[in-house]
């Protein structure tokens, strides 16, 4: 079966659009197709705000309406105890609230980003997909996540070479709760790193402590702003170690 094989069998959908590459595509892809589609973007402490600008972009791009929807994730216990279901009850939460709007707008069909690539065995999260019945049309379809780049890029599309991005509860040690603190110190301090040309990064973070996951091809350029960056990290951590080896996997898997 081809997207537009899919999207011929249902013509409207809503799209849970994260901002990233894969979610972006699909969107563009039912519209190419000639789908209905909305967009939804649910709007938590876990998504930096750069995700949400991405987000605007890429439907503004694709002349496709976004509704986007403000929710509080650290209003659910099991989510910021963060043991090892976290993703399962923050995913489901959130495409709880999304099927919900998208059906009161008259959408029934819900689809998200999940590629045929996406190790679904490692993602509590697709439990909660399965159980809303949310439809992953790029996974139904056998396409993987290269693909998706080589069509993204083919289609124009700015974001086919955004880094993936997990959320900021993901910098957090499992059981190592979550507090609101803690993500908005993570989201400053990537933002400093991306906005001095770093791309594919993390912050970890443990009880007020930081290390900074850096591609060693970023080395040159973690030296020539070692300074700068420790007085800024220094800011929100206790301490801050660099580790400059390890991100060393390809941008694109």
């Amino acid at each position: 079966m081809t997207l537009c094989d899919f999207f011929k069998r249902c013509p409207k959908v809503a799209v849970a659009l994260s901002g990233g590459v894969d979610s972006v595509y699909l969107m563009n892809e039912a519209k190419a197709c000639g789908a209905d589609v909305r967009a939804y973007f649910v709007k938590t402490e876990f998504q930096p705000e750069f995700e949400l600008r991405d987000a605007h972009l890429a439907a503004k791009a694709a002349e496709v309406p976004l509704c986007v929807i403000s929710f509080s994730v650290l209003d659910d216990e099991n989510t910021v105890k963060n043991g090892e279901d976290r993703c399962y009850y923050c995913k489901r939460a959130i495409m709880q609230i999304i099927t919900a709007t998208a059906k009161s707008d008259g959408y029934d069909v819900i689809c998200d980003g999940t590629n045929a690539s996406d190790d679904i065995s490692d993602r509590p999260g697709y439990r909660a997909l399965g159980e809303l019945s949310v439809i992953s049309p790029l996974r139904i379809c056998g396409i993987s996540k290269a693909e998706v780049r080589k069509r993204a890029k083919a289609m124009g599309l700015s974001v086919w070479n955004k880094p993936s991005y997990a959320c900021l509860a993901t910098r957090i040690p499992q059981n190592e709760r979550i507090t609101e603190d803690t993500l908005r110190k993570t989201e400053n301090a990537e933002d400093y790193l991306r906005n001095l040309g770093f791309s594919d990064f993390r912050v970890r973070v443990s009880r007020g402590n930081a290390k900074v996951e850096l591609c060693s091809k970023d080395r040159e350029l973690a030296l020539l702003n070692m300074k700068k960056l420790e007085e800024e990290l220094k800011k929100y951590y206790l301490t801050v170690l660099f580790d400059l080896e390890a991100r060393n996997e390809k941008l694109f898997d």
